[in-house]
């Protein structure tokens, strides 16, 4: 399960249809203006002339904005080039927009490979035609950050838009759009190779992301931390177990973001 919009076809088909957009966070906080630099991808993917949300991202440099390559992938797949990017805590059809271009990593494998050595170089940059004025953008790790840090004792914070499940129950009947962006803690649980696995398991504590968040950061630390150190990817169907999580600090996803951003 990639958690871009197009798994929420499969589980909620019927508000897809209708064209109500989504990204997902599970067991979150209302964030407000907490991460001002965490935005939403726009695209016109459902009925012409209708922008919703697609997935999530952040902004890495003023005209730079992250995201993860299957949700550019879906657009190219769909013959759609015009992507916008809102940063306003709720979308609606008023909400300021930036026009811009985006770029898929061109190593982008379509998750080829077994388990955790599998790296599908999920990445993507939207570039924006104007500058995101009056945001800081995140910072991102050095090299190798998570393999030097004693992970079992920090906290994660997830980011991103929409799709919600406040209850701890699942079913079609837990979850909700609203394009609201919204946060949750996280604690970890695994570090393999291109992977940071992260528990969002509401009975010990954890929220996190589902259907529809992919390209959202993870940040390194509590709700304050402006470290990103992964993006929304994938994990359990029933978003309550695990964040697989992709990893910014590796060899191959460094390569491809310094092709756009200076890197610690």
């Amino acid at each position: 399960m990639r958690k871009a919009i197009l798994g929420i076809v499969a589980a909620f088909g019927a508000l897809v249809a209708s064209g109500v957009g989504a990204d997902a966070i599970t067991m979150g906080t209302i964030d407000g203006n907490l991460h001002p630099q965490v935005g939403a991808v726009i695209a016109e993917y459902v009925n012409p002339g209708e922008k919703q949300v697609l997935c999530s991202g952040s902004l890495i440099a003023p005209r730079v904005f992250l995201t993860a390559a299957h949700c550019t992938a879906y657009l190219e797949s769909l013959g759609i080039t015009d992507v916008w990017v809102t940063f306003a805590p709720q979308f609606t059809s008023t909400s300021p927009l930036i026009h811009g271009s985006y770029v898929t990593d061109p190593n982008y494998n379509g998750y080829s490979g077994q388990g955790g050595a599998s790296n599908p170089n999920d990445l993507a940059v939207v570039l924006l035609d104007k500058a995101a004025r009056g945001i800081t953008p995140v910072r991102l790790p050095s090299s190798n950050l998570l393999d030097s840090v004693d992970l079992s004792s920090q906290t994660f914070t997830a980011v991103g838009y929409g799709t919600v499940r406040d209850i701890k129950t699942t079913g079609p009947n837990a979850f909700y759009f609203d394009s609201t962006r919204r946060y949750a803690t996280q604690f970890f649980l695994s570090l393999e190779p291109a992977w940071l696995n992260l528990s969002e398991n509401p009975s010990t504590g954890s929220g996190g992301t589902c259907y529809g968040d992919s390209g959202g950061p993870h940040f390194l630390g509590g709700v304050t931390s402006n470290l990103q150190v992964a993006i929304t990817v994938t994990g359990d169907t029933a978003c309550r177990a695990t964040d697989k999580t992709y990893r910014l600090d590796t060899a191959s996803a460094r390569g491809f973001l310094g092709q756009y951003v200076s890197l610690p």
